[in-house]
């Protein structure tokens, strides 16, 4: 299951699965462009491991990389709380 995370200022909508037995947590990134298609991405947490990035530049990805390096502990506890939806004391 994939739980919602946040929308970015520019449309992009981030994801997260709940915690695997591996203990790692896969992010989905989504950003629509301007041509009715859309730009994607996973990144597995805890160790930034990037996979079938598509239409994103570099220059995006390292800005993905650093937002999920300053949020990757809320989406690590999310993960095992049912999403930030479910997670207790919010």
């Amino acid at each position: 299951m994939m739980y919602p995370f946040m929308t970015l200022d520019d449309n992009t909508e981030i994801v997260h699965s709940e915690m695997q037995p591996d203990h790692r947590v896969k992010v989905y990134i989504e950003k629509p462009d301007e041509k009715d298609c859309f730009h994607s991405a996973v990144c597995y947490l805890p160790d930034y491991t990037w996979e079938a990035v598509s239409g994103f530049t570099p220059a995006e990805i390292d800005r993905y990389q650093k937002f999920l390096e300053s949020t990757a502990h809320l989406i690590l506890q999310f993960s095992q709380e049912g999403g930030v939806e479910n997670a207790a004391g919010f």
